[in-house]
């Protein structure tokens, strides 16, 4: 191995138009010099302003994601338990920290799975800088450097900056993706479920996949790009040359930004390409081996990072994220929330309790009012004291009636001052006094009459043109080719108590339009006010397929259930439903 050392000036010019120069001194370029040796010596009074991120406590977030794997089959592929449970970690501590977050369900996903979002107060709301990684591994292992790295780094970093609380000049949103192991399917979602004037908002999108390699390189997605200036400013401070990320272009979550006409970058340390003895010769390491000799392995655990790697990676987040989104300013007054414990069952008729507690993360203490959305019918939620100084906590009463809808819901618990922070609870009601149960829907084969369903004209029919999947008679909504409206309905009672709630029917679907994109003729399947699904010619197959849904959240409840078939001015399509059930046990 061999250092190198860098006395030059570094101009440093980020997307935003500001221009910074960095001083910098000589620094060893060694994989294996100390890494607290690992930051810019001197620079600017903003660069000097980025927080040291502390690789101990990124390690300890690869330490409990590795706990996780261990617990729940040995990996975390989207989808699984270990991938829930990561994702839940994650979740709590930026509640905790007091990031708005959400979960976004990716349905067209491998394993329907979610991505974590979480965005950072301040800054403003049409110009962010978005940092992302993904939570997923591969069903081989556990996913430490693939991509509990990346995920790891951008946690720390994410409760750096909400400890910091400094003034922002953009907005940061961070993202943990799902399903990328699988062909980058949760931040493809995500990106086209974003309309064309949220894309342009997203002023730079950087990507950390695998930055904890243990023969590691120092790689950079897009390498010239205005975009990576800071990120190579940072590894251009230690001596590094970083180089291009040649192995992983197209291959991770940055590839569906760049295809939407987002800027990206990104750090990453290799994969399963090998290492060349140049590379060797100023990175140290080990020449014509692998970056990550446990890439898709079940090796692939905390034992698997380079704590050096690992630290530059992290630390340069962060100077990226100074340089790109925080000013200069006193931190204003802010808090955090938190419910423990965060899961409470109860039986109709009783209460449980949660505490609610809250604390100053900046600035100085402040008036909390506390408030809870989210429970179903029947349960009233109270906080006492109704409202507390930060630092102090209440309690939180949760009272199901005796008619109370059963099953799980989540309470979201709202602390107001002068910003809003939330955390949940997950609530579990459930009934007493046995489950009535059984089958309530009427008439679900329609074999006898309409009795007691509501329909228009022609609907339920016993018509040869489209077969019944049972017996004689279904229900035929639309197939005319011109515009019209047909309607099916039945109001029914859904018994309170029972432990599971599940309506299903079969569709069949036929249709003569021929677009593959367009949804001309449409299904929509409600209960109550609440839409359940929507189909439409898009979906059409050549027999029934049945559908089910839970509707425990209406338990104890008389509601209508309701089909909607709407169809355009020609090309007909035909809604054929039958066997209809709603079963309550």
């Amino acid at each position: 191995m061999r250092g190198r050392t860098l006395s030059a000036a570094i101009a440093l010019t980020v997307f935003a138009g500001m221009t910074v120069t960095l001083a910098a001194q000589p620094v060893s370029a060694s994989p294996s010099a100390p890494t607290t040796a690992a930051r810019p010596i001197a620079a600017s009074a903003a660069v000097l302003a980025a927080p040291d991120i502390s690789v101990t406590n990124v390690q300890a977030h690869l330490t409990q994601l590795n706990s996780i794997a261990s617990s729940n089959g040995g990996n975390r592929r989207a989808g699984s338990a270990g991938y829930t449970a990561s994702v839940s970690y994650v979740k709590s501590k930026l509640q905790a920290a007091g990031y708005t977050v959400s979960e976004q369900t990716c349905s067209s996903c491998t394993y329907p799975s979610n991505n974590l979002i979480a965005e950072w107060s301040g800054g403003p709301t049409d110009q962010v800088v978005m940092f992302g990684a993904h939570l997923d591994s591969v069903s081989a292992g556990p996913g430490i450097n693939d991509n509990g790295s990346g995920s790891a780094t951008l946690l720390e970093n994410a409760l750096v900056l909400a400890a910091q609380n400094p003034t922002m000049t953009k907005k940061v949103r961070f993202a943990w993706w799902t399903d990328e192991e699988q062909g980058l399917n949760g931040s493809r979602f995500y990106v086209n479920s974003l309309s064309a004037t949220q894309r342009g908002y997203i002023k730079g999108y950087y990507n950390f996949d695998m930055v904890g390699s243990t023969n590691g390189g120092y790689f950079i997605n897009r390498v010239t790009s205005t975009t990576a200036a800071p990120l190579k400013a940072y590894w251009d401070s230690l001596g590094l040359q970083p180089e291009e990320n040649v192995e992983g272009q197209g291959r991770s979550d940055d590839y569906y930004f760049q295809q939407a006409g987002i800027p990206t970058s990104g750090y990453a340390a290799g994969a399963s390409a090998r290492k060349t003895s140049t590379q060797a010769a100023k990175w140290g390491g080990t020449a014509n081996a692998a970056y990550d000799s446990c890439y898709h392995r079940s090796c692939d655990t905390t034992a698997n990072v380079s704590a050096t790697v690992l630290n530059r990676a992290a630390d340069g987040v962060a100077y990226a994220l100074w340089q790109l989104a925080v000013g200069g300013g006193t931190p204003t007054n802010d808090f955090s929330v938190a419910v423990s414990p965060t899961t409470r069952t109860v039986a109709r008729g009783a209460s449980t309790t949660a505490t609610v507690t809250t604390a100053t993360t900046a600035g100085s203490a402040q008036s909390v009012s506390l408030s809870a959305s989210g429970a179903p019918s029947g349960v009233s939620v109270s906080f006492s004291p109704s409202s507390v100084t930060s630092g102090g906590s209440a309690t939180m009463t949760l009272s199901a009636s005796a008619s109370a809808a059963t099953g799980t819901f989540t309470i979201t618990v709202t602390g107001t001052g002068s910003v809003t922070r939330t955390a949940s609870l997950t609530l579990t009601v459930t009934g007493t006094g046995g489950c009535s149960g059984g089958q309530v829907i009427g008439n679900g084969g329609f074999e006898s009459g309409s009795t007691p369903w509501t329909a228009s004209s022609g609907v339920i029919t016993n018509s040869s043109s489209q077969p019944a999947r049972t017996g004689s008679y279904k229900a035929w909504l639309d197939g005319y080719g011109s515009t019209r409206t047909d309607t099916l309905s039945q109001s029914v009672t859904v018994p309170a108590g029972c432990a599971s709630y599940t309506l299903s029917f079969w569709l069949h679907i036929d249709t003569a339009e021929t677009t593959g994109s367009t949804a001309y003729d449409k299904l929509t399947v409600q209960v109550g006010s609440t839409t359940l699904a929507t189909y439409s010619n898009l979906n059409a197959a050549s027999g029934y397929v049945q559908r089910t849904f839970n509707v425990a959240g209406f338990a104890g409840q008389t509601v209508t259930l309701k089909f909607t078939g709407t169809e355009d001015s020609s090309l007909q399509t035909s809604f054929v439903i039958d066997d209809v059930t709603l079963q309550a046990s």
